[in-house]
């Protein structure tokens, strides 16, 4: 594919582990500067390292996103240090734990810490970064999920609020020519899913997928590094299902 990255801006969003790191390398690879912001500094320096062996610049921010203050302070951190960004890759996020019970047992603190770390940091964080997205005319890509469609548990709420938050967001920022988008990943074979669902429950998941398939992070990084191009120019107000086409779009229980 080339490099389609050379010369742009990328912002990634919990980029110490997972598939953020997985997203750092693959704009890494095409040649983006990264912007790699995580609540973890051994695993944020780790991610920087890497990004850098493959020959891209990358700076690092450490920063709550939980909080009002936290997306604030970085979102001015960022935007003062770099006018023009091309992609911010909302990725950080709660998954696993506590912010799978259902909402009728949730505690009012828990799941004001899961909202605001799923659903209001992107939105609030694209706000900061605005100036600089419009002066690339970049976009933004959010990290859903399929438990959008479950909104019996936390985790599936904070997502389909975030499903709705991309499409208000394309309406609003289209006026500056900045994309905005979502990606829904299923079941994917990371670290994270192994412990949590287990190998039964991941069965079950599968079976029901029209195709036969685990899903990998490489595959949330190619549907990224497409959104976040010039190949995706006239994409805008989606949500990406990259799920094996699993025919509920809610598997979680």
């Amino acid at each position: 594919m080339g490099k389609r990255y050379e010369n742009k801006v990328v912002v990634v969003t919990g980029a110490a582990a997972g598939l953020g790191r997985a997203l750092s390398l693959g704009y890494a690879r095409e040649g983006g500067e990264l912007v790699l912001i995580d609540i973890e500094p051994k695993g944020l320096e780790e991610t920087r390292g890497m990004v850098e062996a493959l020959g891209a610049k990358a700076t690092t921010f450490v920063a709550d996103l939980s909080n009002e203050a936290g997306v604030a302070e970085v979102g001015a951190a960022v935007l003062a240090a770099f006018p023009k960004i091309d992609v911010l890759y909302n990725n950080a996020g709660a998954a696993y734990g506590a912010v799978n019970t259902p909402i009728d047992r949730v505690e009012w603190s828990q799941f004001q810490f899961f909202l605001s770390l799923n659903t209001l940091a992107p939105l609030y964080l694209a706000r900061a970064l605005r100036p600089a997205l419009a002066a690339a005319k970049g976009c933004v890509i959010n990290q859903s999920s399929m438990a959008a469609y479950q909104p019996a548990v936390v985790y599936g709420v904070t997502k389909s609020a975030l499903n709705q938050l991309t499409w208000g967001m394309a309406r609003m920022f289209g006026a500056d020519g900045i994309r905005v988008n979502a990606v829904a990943p299923g079941l994917m074979e990371t670290p994270a899913s192994a412990a949590s669902l287990g190998a039964e429950h991941q069965a079950k998941i599968r079976a029901l997928q029209m195709l036969d398939a685990h899903g990998e992070p490489e595959d949330i990084v190619n549907l990224g590094l497409f959104l976040g191009s010039d190949d995706a120019r006239f994409i805008t107000a989606e949500v990406m299902h990259c799920d094996a086409g699993h025919p509920y779009r809610a598997w979680r229980e």
